[in-house]
């Protein structure tokens, strides 16, 4: 074991985290600071935490509001990107890590520490996460990771090493689901979710009502967004924390923002998850049907290529490269013309873009009009075509001769 004396852990009051701290003491002999960060999971999961930090060994609890951090400088500037890895998913738990490693490294450098610990398993992509951070942020801090070190491998192991410390936790030996919540999304695995054959059961999902229990009447919803920034829902100005709290609101009514997938994991292999983000669908329903009202057919283009890069930059634990500041300035420099209003109707799980208008609009009327015009004229169509598909020509042409 390294020689350490003071370690930031991040902490969650989960059974893992719980017997890292009495491990952490035990195999490194050092003072443990527990670290958490509220980025919208819910009152319930941070009530007591304090407490059980500190009745697991900690010598202090941090926890930390990013929330609205988390939506206004991690959440948005990814909705500009237009991101969605794999075609599908949303990146609800890979847009937390960023902001809550960056906010672990800031305590421990506020408390003086030396190491940080996260409780991340081999097997996952948070680890890349959360290290990938620390090397950027901190590189001076030893990084532990106590699933790669210790011999405990079950959840029964875990429970009883907390028994033989007379620790207590509200933890049960059975966990069908491994979750993970914040304000934008709730992710689900494990379970039935391991075999890809068995269709997911009601249980699964936490966040948004079955679409098949959904009201039958649709609800319209109005977002008005200001050089890429949500402003408005519905007419009334809200931050973004709260304007992402209003539309999960409305959207996990009706059903809408759930997904199952195989996605492929940064470390290798694949894993099947189901996941719930009402309103961040509706978000990104309506950023990017605003976007075809204000960027032509290039700039849309190089826009989408950027939300491919950048949904892999995110989802691998990148954000803070080079690579990253270049992707999100691209994405700024388009989203300056992002301004207008959009109407969505959500209904019985879906998410339909009905309305839209922008002083930046590039649609007109006059030259897409089905109706008599004296703006375009068709005869201009046969020189164009005729110099666009010149290669074309000149190639069959060659061949005939």
């Amino acid at each position: 074991m390294q020689n350490v004396k003071k370690i930031v852990l991040a902490y969650s009051g989960g059974l893992d985290t719980s017997a890292i701290i009495p491990w952490l003491k035990e195999n490194y002999d050092c003072e443990v600071v527990a670290f958490a960060a509220d980025v919208g999971q819910g009152d319930e999961e941070l009530e007591g935490l304090h407490e059980k930090a500190i009745a697991s060994g900690a010598s202090e609890c941090h926890i930390v509001d990013l929330k609205e951090e988390f939506v206004r400088e991690y959440i948005y500037p990814t909705i500009k990107t237009g991101a969605v890895y794999e075609g599908e998913y949303l990146l609800g738990t890979s847009m937390a890590r960023p902001v809550i490693a960056k906010a672990q490294v800031e305590i421990a450098l506020k408390v003086g520490a030396d190491a940080l610990c996260h409780g991340c398993t081999g097997k996952g992509n948070d680890q890349v996460r959360f290290e990938s951070t620390f090397a950027a942020l901190a590189p001076q801090l030893t990084v532990i990771a106590p699933w790669r070190e210790w011999d405990m491998v079950s959840r029964e192991d875990l429970l009883a090493y907390l028994a033989e410390r007379n620790i207590e936790t509200t933890a049960s030996a059975t966990k069908i689901y491994s979750r993970d919540a914040n304000a934008w999304h709730i992710s689900h695995e494990g379970g039935e979710l391991e075999d890809p054959w068995q269709e997911p059961t009601k249980q699964i999902w936490t966040m948004t009502v079955d679409p098949e229990d959904a009201p039958d009447a649709p609800e319209r919803v109005t977002l008005s967004f200001n050089e890429g920034e949500l402003t408005h829902v519905d007419g009334e100005a809200l931050s973004p924390y709260q304007a992402l709290v209003k539309l999960n609101t409305v959207a996990a009514a009706h059903g809408v923002g759930r997904i199952d997938i195989v996605e492929n994991r940064l470390v290798g292999m694949k894993s099947r998850g189901c996941y719930e983000t009402p309103g961040g669908t509706v978000m990104l329903k309506a950023y990017k049907a605003l976007e075809t009202m204000v960027l032509d057919k290039a700039a849309l283009k190089y826009r989408e290529q950027i939300g491919l890069e950048f949904s892999h930059v995110m989802y691998d634990g990148r954000w803070f490269t080079a690579l990253n500041d270049a992707l999100l300035a691209g994405a700024e420099s388009f989203a300056k013309k992002v301004t207008g209003d959009i109407v969505v109707k959500l209904y019985k799980g879906q998410a339909t873009v009905t309305q839209r208008r922008s002083p930046n609009s590039l649609y007109s009327e006059d030259f897409a009009t089905f109706g008599a015009d004296d703006v375009y004229d068709q005869k201009h169509a046969e020189g164009f075509i005729r110099l666009f598909s010149l290669s074309s020509r000149i190639s069959a042409l060659k061949n005939q001769g």
